[in-house]
């Protein structure tokens, strides 16, 4: 029996303090994401594969390294040099990393500021300090960057493996049984066979 491996998302943390680093990193470790943090936005740009001082023409751009893949970047506001905000837009106007889905963290609740943030394109916009129950709604953004076939693959492996538990229990060889999971993203009908 062949079971899929989930390989862990992987966060870009960015954040000026090195304590909110570490918390960020405290928590999303807890759930088993791979966590690598930056200290601004410039350092994120060149972890992603991008310089600061490149125009926004997408051809001008390297191509995003798949072995360094980033699933969701979690970034503060208010940083010295390049705000969050700046951050958003430049990896929006990035053909290679407009995907990855970018949360925002500030400590100011500022209506114009969130509004600015989400119309540029940012998933969500979290109070500091981020929180274990923000986790939770940080879920949906994940999905976001993954591969559908790669999360078909695991939901295949999982529903198979259910399917295959509950006809044990039952003593049935229900060679029909159909589930359907809800997905963030398109709807897939799984059958045990698949």
């Amino acid at each position: 029996m062949e079971i899929a491996t989930q390989t862990p998302f992987h966060v870009l943390a960015v954040d000026d303090s090195s304590l909110e680093r570490k918390l960020i990193e405290k928590l999303l470790k807890t759930s088993s994401y791979q966590v690598t943090t930056v200290d601004s936005g410039s350092k994120a740009l060149e972890f992603l594969g991008l310089k600061e001082d490149q125009k926004s023409n997408a051809s001008t751009f390297p191509l995003y390294q798949k072995e360094t893949k980033v699933n969701l970047i979690i970034t503060d506001y208010c940083m010295p040099g390049m705000s969050g905000y700046d951050l958003l837009k430049k990896i929006k106007e990035s053909s290679a990393l407009r995907d990855i889905p970018v949360v925002i963290l500030s400590s100011e609740n500022v209506p114009s500021r969130v509004t600015r943030c989400l119309e540029e394109g940012a998933e969500a916009f979290f109070l500091k300090p981020l929180k274990f129950s923000d986790l939770a709604r940080l879920e949906p953004h994940l999905s976001k960057s993954k591969d559908v076939p790669e999360m078909h693959n695991l939901f295949k492996s999982k529903m198979g493996l259910m399917s295959k538990r509950n006809k044990r229990k039952r003593g049935e060889q229900d060679e029909n049984l159909h589930e359907t999971v809800g997905v963030t993203g398109p709807r897939l009908k799984l059958t045990p066979s698949d």
